[in-house]
């Protein structure tokens, strides 16, 4: 029997029972701002439910679910015969059925689709993340699949269903399909040209056996793939279908699934193709510029994710501070730990209302909407994702040894930090990227200062900042070197120019005074005191009105 010996308090209750979307004021106001009002009451009402589920405690014990219980792969069946599956928990199942019927990987066909996507993307990845990777590669595939109308008319309808049908089976029956990709080789990694897998062209139009192997294949559960390989005339993009229309599987040896840092629900593997039949897309020798806008969407999404991470580490490290008293306190109340949470709180508004503008620039779809994007994107790529493990780490600290326990579900979000940084092209690519579109692309300078003009005049630090961002680009002298400061400075004044229009004057004074005007430390709480940080926490506390 055990012996009663006090009773504990000044423990924090779990951050469960809350729509996440309506809590989550930055998110909320972006969606007002970017969807018209017919579109609206609609959106608001599938946000709000979808919110609803992702801060319910049953979302919450999937997700733990998932990452205890990755996934393992069956190579053979109990007969020695191959059959390279995948076996998941119902968890991951339950996750990502919930996520298809949201919308999550249909955005290019309904009223301000990507808003609408981006936004739950945002939401239901505070739940669990892993499960992204699948979602988003299915909803970036549909770009590179209208390069070829038949194509497109025979996969869109199901990739962008809400239905989610787990197992392989030909895709003409099933009423809703998932994508992955395979881009990257052992010899090259990020230089797909020296990609070594070979596409030999049969006789069907179109038609091609690949033979060679893919370093990283994400989601090799799913029931297509868009990879790239060496055709007679050059590097092409092809589609890899799992199971062949007769029924028969298609040649896809898993080797193994990788064993990663984080993103343990998720399945990456290693595969290899010999004799394997696939469907060229596009030319051949185009097969970069056709998956290039698969590439752009799933770059929006890393800077989605990284959001969405950095929002419930926030939320988490404000709610423990709301509840949690050391020192005679609450911990909200000490201006130590105020000046932390509302550092932590600007980045992650930055990052989402930097999100929610891309995603709306993808709605709007102008010629100057597409320009901004070309430097946009790999700008915010860039710096979101990096500043999203600094914040986590910082977010965990505020919970303290609490925080550093698997219980509290900060490991798991510090773990998964770093991955939208290295998914999709690294820091260093993307910088690159940036300067063939400075080099490249005049237009897209254009279209990025117009946007960053917009807000001129109305704070002196953002002027100056802009200022010194003209100064940079005009001087190409040792440029590469310099790629990341400059792609650092261009997403500070882009975000910087969003608050300053959108944000409360709280939020925009405290983010030029530190990101623009310098007046910061190398750690976050380190914010000028006379700020109004305590109205920036309070708008970043998750608890809706």
């Amino acid at each position: 029997m055990a012996a009663t010996t006090h009773t504990v308090t000044n423990q924090v209750p779990p951050l469960v029972g809350y729509d996440v979307f309506a809590a989550d004021r930055a998110l909320s106001e972006a969606v007002e701002r970017h969807i018209e009002p017919g579109v609206l009451p609609v959106a608001r009402e599938e946000l709000g439910a979808l919110g609803r589920s992702a801060g319910s405690a049953q979302a919450q014990e999937w997700g733990a679910q998932a990452n205890e219980h990755p996934p393992v792969l069956r190579t053979h069946d109990r007969y020695g015969n191959r059959i390279d599956e995948v076996e998941f928990h119902p968890a991951w199942h339950r996750l990502l059925g919930h996520a298809v019927a949201a919308g999550l990987t249909d955005a290019w066909g309904r009223p301000a689709g990507h808003v609408r996507r981006a936004a739950g993307f945002l939401v239901w990845t505070q739940a669990e993340a892993g499960h992204g990777c699948p979602l988003s590669m299915t909803h970036a595939a549909v770009p590179a699949l209208r390069t070829d109308p038949v194509l497109a008319a025979e996969w869109e309808p199901r990739l962008t269903s809400y239905v989610y049908e787990e197992g392989l089976r030909p895709a003409s029956e099933k009423a809703g399909v998932l994508f992955g990709m395979g881009m990257t080789e052992k010899q090259g990694g990020t230089d797909v040209r020296s990609n070594t897998t070979r596409a030999e062209p049969i006789a069907g139009d179109g038609e091609y056996l690949l033979t060679g192997h893919k370093w990283f294949c994400s989601a090799p559960m799913s029931d297509g793939f868009l990879v790239l390989a060496q055709a007679p005339g050059g590097l092409s993009c092809f589609l890899v279908p799992r199971v062949l229309p007769d029924g028969s599987r298609n040649a896809f040896a898993i080797q193994r699934l990788k064993d990663k840092l984080g993103n343990k629900s998720n399945a990456s593997s290693e595969v290899e193709f010999d004799g394997t039949w696939a469907r060229r897309v596009g030319e051949e020798g185009r097969g970069v510029r056709t998956i290039i806008e698969m590439v752009a969407a799933t770059r929006l999404d890393c800077v989605v994710g990284s959001a969405a991470l950095m929002r419930q580490a926030v939320a988490q490290a404000i709610h423990h501070a709301t509840y949690r008293s050391a020192f005679g306190g609450l911990l909200i109340e000490k201006p130590l730990m105020r000046n932390v949470l509302a550092d932590l709180a600007l980045e992650s508004e930055a990052a989402t209302v930097l999100a929610m503008r891309l995603a709306a620039a993808y709605d709007t779809d102008s010629e100057e909407e597409r320009a901004f994007l070309r430097l946009a994107v790999p700008a915010a790529k860039y710096w979101v994702t990096k500043r999203c493990t600094p914040v986590v780490g910082e977010a965990l600290e505020c919970l303290g040894g609490n925080g550093y326990v698997e219980e509290s579900g900060m490991p798991r979000l510090l773990r998964e930090a770093p991955l939208n940084s290295i998914w999709e092209g690294s820091g260093n690519v993307q910088a690159l990227d940036v300067l063939r579109a400075l080099q490249r692309e005049p237009q897209a300078l254009d279209a990025f200062l117009r946007e960053v003009g917009k807000a001129r005049g109305a704070d002196h630090r953002l002027d100056a900042a802009i200022k010194d961002l003209l100064t940079e680009l005009a001087d190409l002298e040792g440029i590469e070197a310099r790629a990341r400061r400059l792609v650092e400075r261009m997403a500070l004044v882009l975000q910087g120019s969003l608050l300053v229009r959108w944000a409360p004057p709280e939020v925009s004074d405290a983010f030029c005074a530190s990101r623009l005007g310098g007046d910061w430390g190398a750690a976050f709480g380190t914010l000028p005191h006379s700020l109004d940080l305590a109205s920036v926490v309070t708008r970043a506390r998750p608890v809706a009105d």
